[in-house]
């Protein structure tokens, strides 16, 4: 029956409460030294291109459809949350146990296909990152573009993942507490803000700008790559004990990551509709965004935008790289590691492979068009795949879905599906 003790038993609220010796789940020292996976996945959540959707959005609708980031979030915690219980049950990532576990020619069929929607995914926020240089230093694009990508491999190589984390997560913040700055310089009608963020509403011309918010959320490469980086706090998958501590600790991450790009994003919207709403102009594209906010907030609001934007395009692009090597590697039944040489070649593939598309693309929103679409179409089959092992004992033993969870997973699944594709759709007629 789907009721709220289903609920709060999936996410592991009641398990140790059945426990005569029960203790505290978890102390608060050790939450905070699991922090961290969740924050990488965090960065997909707030990447150049769901930037130009929350600007679009907020601009054109204020805050009225600030209920979309929160129900975008919900589902993206549900599908993350599972994908990275196969890594702490199993051991494996996404891409390892699909090798594993299916046949060669679906495995190798869906995960080349991954492997394209990391360049695809890459292409985006390489752009995102060229786009800010330009802003800040009137850098061409597609100098900006080698940049960034000489800058994101050279981080990749020369860094362990521990090192990665804790830069990603100094990104993270720098982009936080840009926002948080922008904030204040604005009149907010935080009320109004307060309800749309739990008032569903639907106004006329809309639909496009909410399948855009909700489509992007859920992104192939962040399944990929949470079910490999979560395993970096596993200890012994032989004990039980440590298993299920694993599993809570990885809810606490998530939710906590989750939580900060639900505000992110949040405040994305609530600026563009504290300023172009307010104003009644209507933005469409990043640059444009950058040079209203100037005139309306002055010269420091518009260059802390861009810095923003830039750690968000540097940031996001750092993931999309691990993401394309976990699932490289994962072809080969190896776990993600940057000095072995089938990882190396994944990051080249994901990073180098967007590149040379960038240097072949005239127009840089067109490509972040473009880049959205291949993700749409791929999307649905990481899914697929995602619920077919999480849900067989075989590959998770007694941690296998529950009939419920099944039913609520492909419940998302088919919302955020029917979205991308609906995306596709509106695309390939416009």
């Amino acid at each position: 029956m789907l009721n709220v003790n289903n609920i709060l038993n999936y996410f592991g609220f009641f398990r140790d409460l059945k426990r005569k010796d029960h203790k505290p789940a978890f102390g608060a020292l050790d939450i905070f030294k699991y922090i961290g996976p969740g924050l990488l996945v965090t960065v997909g959540f707030i990447d150049p291109g769901n930037w130009a959707a929350n600007i679009a959005t907020g601009s054109e609708f204020g805050y009225t459809l600030l209920w979309v980031v929160s129900l975008s979030t919900i589902m993206l915690i549900v599908l993350q949350h599972n994908v990275a219980h196969l890594g702490i049950a199993t051991g494996l990532c996404l891409s390892e146990a699909a090798t594993i576990y299916l046949k060669p020619w679906i495995s190798k069929s869906v995960l080349s296909f991954a492997v394209l929607a990391s360049v695809s995914t890459s292409l985006a926020e390489i752009l995102g990152g060229a786009i800010a240089l330009n802003m800040l230093f009137n850098v061409p694009i597609k100098i900006g573009a080698l940049l960034v990508t000489i800058f994101v491999m050279i981080m990749l190589f020369s860094n362990s993942y521990q090192k990665i984390e804790r830069w990603i997560i100094a990104f993270v913040s720098i982009i936080g507490l840009s926002f948080l700055y922008e904030l204040f310089l604005v009149k907010v009608d935080w009320i109004q803000a307060g309800i749309s963020w739990v008032k569903p509403s639907i106004p006329g011309g809309s639909i496009l700008l909410i399948m855009s918010v909700l489509g992007a959320v859920v992104m192939p490469h962040n399944l990929f790559l949470h079910s490999e980086i979560i395993q970096s706090r596993q200890w012994n998958l032989q004990d039980e004990k440590i298993i299920k501590k694993q599993l809570r600790f990885e809810f606490a991450d998530t939710l906590f990551s989750m939580i900060i790009g639900w505000a992110i994003n949040s405040a994305m919207i609530i600026l563009a509709a504290a300023t172009f709403f307010a104003k009644s102009q209507k933005v469409e594209e990043l640059q444009q965004a950058e040079r209203l906010l100037e005139p309306l907030l002055g010269s420091n609001a518009s260059v802390v935008f861009a810095v923003a934007l830039l750690f968000a395009g540097v940031a996001s692009s750092i993931t999309s790289g691990m993401a394309g090597a976990s699932i490289v590697s994962g072809m080969y039944g190896e776990p993600y590691n940057v000095k072995d040489n089938h990882s190396r070649i994944g990051v080249v593939i994901s990073l180098l492979g967007a590149l040379i598309l960038i240097f072949f693309i005239g127009n840089p929103f067109k490509g972040l068009i473009l880049s959205q679409v291949f993700l749409s179409v791929q999307l649905p089959f990481t899914i697929a795949i995602q619920i077919y092992l999480t849900s067989s004992k075989k590959v998770m033993g007694k941690y296998a879905n529950s009939r419920f969870l099944i039913l609520l997973l492909s419940v998302i699944a088919g919302i955020v599906t029917f979205l991308n594709l609906k995306l596709l759709i509106t695309f390939l007629k416009g």
